[in-house]
């Protein structure tokens, strides 16, 4: 039970105190802050149409957070998902270019297949850099999140822009058919339908397969991982192919449900705004779900706060990154022992008297005992 209110209010108590924060800064502007937590709710859940601009925006930051939160229980800690999301939507881009793809569903389904590829490829090498040559992996997967980034407007100013894209380079545009469209009724697109089922998928298969619960055993204990004859490497590299596969697939839905091209829209900041839905999450998948859908909000309202406050477009961004830093706090929080810290300052109680050592002998009494 300590466990689980610790779960809810610690990452609760961060949020409110990035808020609280964001408030002052504002205040500072000459804003004021009540007035800027209102508009951030009504830009994110006031009406139906902030509802769907939320959802809209919650449904790449599921994939890429799960990019995250799958290394993670495996014991890494990969931020590089930004570019397993922009390689995703060039594969998907390229593959439906390169080859006369069918029109319809199973097309669509070909061009996502090849983003998830992308991503899994490029995420897995970041484990392999970590197993085999001993790199960090943190590090390797944010830098490896710029070479994706260069390689991409490379590619898409290059070899593979459209001549028709004049002011704008992108590639040629999809078909018609191979778009994903929206749920009815709405202008959300269905890849949130996606990203709600792979948080699902994933925490089933954390929780229930014995694959699933290997990769645990690896991230909570590498030591009795190899007693018991683990494959580590093999483990860790798997864990880092679906996390890029989840991003790559983001990416590939960005392209045929956003964009219809692969172009500089693409790199939009949510492979970075996902490192900060898991670590919320605690890198739990299903968690992951309804924390996207507040970041998403927050997405959303920044434009709202631009027109009525004159406040700019990303000062949301500076609201996301002040929550971060409250949320590593939290963590660090929950791993301070307060019982023992407080009864060293007598505040929690009476302490224990601390036994005295056995007394000695005193040579040449004769006691011996």
């Amino acid at each position: 039970m300590r466990n689980a209110i610790e779960s809810i209010a610690l990452p609760a108590g961060a949020i409110a105190a990035a808020l609280g924060v964001f408030g002052g800064i504002v205040a500072l502007a000459g804003v004021d802050p009540v007035e800027v937590w209102v508009l951030l709710f009504r830009g994110a859940f006031g009406d139906s149409f902030s509802w769907q601009n939320t959802l809209q925006r919650a449904a790449p930051l599921m994939l890429t957070a799960l990019c995250v939160a799958i290394p993670a229980r495996a014991g890494l800690i990969v931020i590089g998902g930004e570019g397993a999301l922009v390689l995703g939507g060039l594969a998907c881009a390229a593959l439906a270019h390169a080859l006369p793809l069918p029109t319809n569903l199973a097309g669509t389904l070909l061009a996502c297949l090849a983003g998830a590829l992308a991503g899994g490829l490029w995420m897995a090498l970041a484990g392999w850099l970590r197993q085999y040559r001993g790199i960090n992996e943190t590090i390797s997967s944010l830098l490896l999140a710029y070479v994706a980034i260069g390689l991409f407007k490379h590619l898409v100013e290059g070899p593979l822009r459209d001549p028709a894209s004049l002011n704008k380079p992108s590639t040629p545009a999809l078909d018609e058919g191979l778009l994903i469209g929206t749920i009815a009724g709405s202008d959300v697109h269905w890849g949130l339908v996606v990203g709600v089922l792979a948080c699902a998928v994933a925490g089933l298969w954390l929780r229930f397969t014995p694959s699933g619960f290997s990769v645990r055993v690896v991230g909570g204990n590498p030591r009795a991982a190899q007693l018991v004859g683990l494959p580590a490497t093999r483990l860790i590299a798997l864990a880092c192919a679906l996390g890029g596969a989840a991003a790559g697939v983001a990416g590939a839905i960005e392209v045929a449900a956003v964009h219809t091209s692969a172009n500089a829209a693409l790199i939009a900041g949510y492979g970075y705004a996902g490192i900060l839905v898991s670590f919320i999450a605690r890198h739990q998948p299903l968690a992951i779900i309804p924390v996207a859908i507040l970041f998403g909000g927050f997405g959303a309202a920044g434009s709202l706060l631009q027109r009525r406050l004159g406040l700019p477009d990303a000062s949301v961004l500076l609201l996301q990154g002040i929550a971060f830093v409250f949320i590593l706090a939290s963590e660090a929080l929950r791993e301070r022992d307060w019982k023992g810290f407080l009864a060293l300052f007598g505040r929690f109680g009476p302490s224990e008297p601390m036994p005295l050592p056995p007394l000695a002998p005193r040579p040449g009494t004769g006691d011996q005992a």
